[in-house]
Parts: C-alpha cells; sequence; structure tokens
C-alpha cells in the first residue's frame, strides 16, 4: 500500500510541477508578446505623426508654389505621404487589436499562474503536515554551502592578557635563578 501511494505521491508532484512551468512559461511568452506588440503600435503612431507634420509641410509649400512642375511633384508626394500615413494608421489598429487580446490571454494566464502557485504552496503545506505526523523528514534538493573557515579572532583584551602572563613568566624566572644563585653561595 505504502508503495502505491509513494507513486501516486511522486506523480502528482512531477504534474504540479508541469502545472507551474507551463503557467510560467505561458505568462512569460504572453508578456513579450504584449510588449513587442506595443512596442509595435508606438512604431506605427510615430510613423504616422511624421507622415502628417510632413504632409502639413508639402501642403503648405504647395499652396505657395507658382509653378505648374513643382505643384505636380508635390501632389505626388502628397499622395505617398497619405497612403503611408494611412498604411501607419491601419497597421496601429490591427496592432492595438492584437494587443488587447494578448492583454486577456495574459490576464487569464497570470490568474491561472497564481492558482498554480497557490496549488504548489497548499501541496507544500499538506506534505509538511504529513511529514510531521509520520516522522519523516522533508526531502531537500539544494546543495549544502561550503562551510566556511574561521579565521581566529584575536581581541586585544586577549593579547593584554597573554603579555601579562608572558611578562609574569619571566619574572618568575628570574626569581628563581636568582634563588639558585643564592643557594649556591
Amino acid at each position: 500500500m505504502t508503495k502505491e501511494l509513494d507513486a501516486q505521491h511522486k506523480s502528482l508532484e512531477k504534474a504540479k510541477k508541469e502545472l507551474v512551468t507551463a503557467a510560467t512559461r505561458a505568462t512569460k511568452s504572453l508578456d513579450r508578446e504584449r510588449k513587442k506588440l506595443t512596442r509595435q503600435v508606438k512604431s506605427a503612431v510615430n510613423r504616422n505623426k511624421k507622415a502628417r507634420e510632413q504632409l502639413a509641410k508639402k501642403t503648405e509649400r504647395l499652396a505657395k508654389a507658382s509653378s505648374a512642375k513643382v505643384k505636380r511633384e508635390l501632389r505626388s508626394q502628397i499622395r505617398k505621404l497619405e497612403k503611408l500615413k494611412d498604411a501607419a494608421a491601419t497597421e496601429a489598429k490591427e496592432s492595438r487589436d492584437q494587443l488587447k487580446l494578448v492583454r486577456d490571454d495574459l490576464k487569464s494566464a497570470k490568474e491561472h499562474l497564481k492558482r498554480a502557485l497557490h496549488v504548489d504552496k497548499a501541496m507544500a503545506a499538506i506534505d509538511k503536515q504529513i511529514a510531521k505526523l509520520t516522522g519523516r523528514k522533508k526531502k531537500t534538493t539544494k546543495k549544502k554551502a561550503a562551510p566556511k573557515k574561521a579565521a581566529p579572532k584575536k581581541t586585544a583584551t586577549k593579547k593584554k592578557v597573554t603579555k601579562k602572563k608572558v611578562a609574569k613568566k619571566k619574572v618568575a624566572k628570574k626569581t628563581t635563578a636568582k634563588k639558585r644563585v643564592s643557594k649556591k653561595k
């Protein structure tokens, strides 16, 4: 019976990990797509703005121009700018529509990821309670950190104490040497 439970527990853990990774991958992918579409919208809007400004300048020059040849050239340039402006506007509109869809998908993917993480946390809490009741230790997959080498710590007070002891020993040796000399006499 315990082997069956262990096998089911392993499959449940594997499914949980796959759920979290799939949700994370989908969220990141949709977020990249959202950023890409946002850049496309901004560039299309900028192109449209530049085309409108150039169109306004060309129309002013057309109004001031007197020769027929210059007017023809300006009219052809104006038509090209109008087409460019319209193309940029339609591209911006299409990108906005796609962006709206991607934002909706991203919102649901984030909600899915949130639920997956809640499931992950709930499973961890259940595992902790089971381990507590059964007396088993939880398996950790983290690598143990290498133990740090402790450098010997010397404080100023310890140095003073050791010097005093050394000094006392020297004094003690001198007195014993004097005693020896006096004993020999």
